[in-house]
């Protein structure tokens, strides 16, 4: 059996670092990246020990990095899957959209959307058949939050630009996916000095993920939790 190969990015904490933990428990090859330098060592020491890791720290919204990214592709033998999880969600506490300040919300735009295309056009020519693309998104990407506007609409441009892709790339397995709550930075972010302890690790998520990897449904917008209530049944 071919071993399976993934690009994960922002892996070095959250849902891109559960998941890397999980598909390298299940014998997959990694490249991994993130902005954080040592923060990406310590995940590769740990991951190496289970299986081939490539990681590659940088940002995903420089087309350089994006390069990097696709060279290692090529090392590796090609990919099965790309995971689009790098993002960022902007000020905090989040403005209202009236008072957003418009170079930060580019910012926004630029790394949660345009930097996903520019890393699937980057790494196309490496894709084995049939890859399996998951660009993460947020519930904010569906429905209208006060406060959420940049995000959410960073969001929802991602979603429909997948949905695009899977009229355009019919061979294509393409995922957007709301993982749900998670207690992470990010979400810290968003609620700051709220007490976020409640809300589900990010491991809990994982489990959808690894659904959409392994037994590939039909391309579409998929709800983490769902898809993990589905398979109970």
């Amino acid at each position: 059996m071919t071993t399976q190969n993934a690009l994960i990015t922002g892996a070095s904490r959250g849902l891109g670092l559960a998941l890397a933990r999980a598909l390298a428990h299940k014998g997959w090859q990694l490249i991994i990246d993130a902005r954080g330098v040592e923060a990406l060592e310590e995940v590769h020491d740990e991951l190496i020990q289970h299986t081939k890791v490539i990681a590659i720290p940088g940002d995903v919204s420089e087309k350089m990095h994006r390069k990097r990214l696709a060279y290692a592709a090529k090392e590796l033998g090609g990919l099965d899957a790309l995971v689009n999880n790098a993002g960022i969600l902007g000020p905090s506490p989040q403005p209202n959209l009236i008072d957003y300040p418009i170079d930060i919300l580019a910012d926004v735009y630029h790394i949660n959307v345009l930097a996903p295309l520019g890393l699937l056009q980057a790494v196309q020519e490496h894709f084995r058949p049939h890859p399996r693309i998951i660009n993460i998104s947020s519930d904010a990407g569906a429905e209208a939050y006060p406060g959420w506007g940049g995000y959410g609409s960073s969001k929802a441009a991602l979603e429909h630009l997948s949905a695009v892709l899977v009229t355009e790339q019919p061979d294509w397995h393409i995922f957007w996916v709301d993982p749900g709550d998670m207690r992470t930075q990010m979400h810290q972010e968003a609620f700051p000095g709220e007490d976020i302890r409640d809300r589900p690790e990010p491991e809990d998520s994982v489990p959808g993920l690894l659904a959409l990897l392994e037994n590939p449904p039909p391309s579409g917008r998929y709800v983490a939790k769902e898809i993990i209530e589905a398979t109970l049944k």
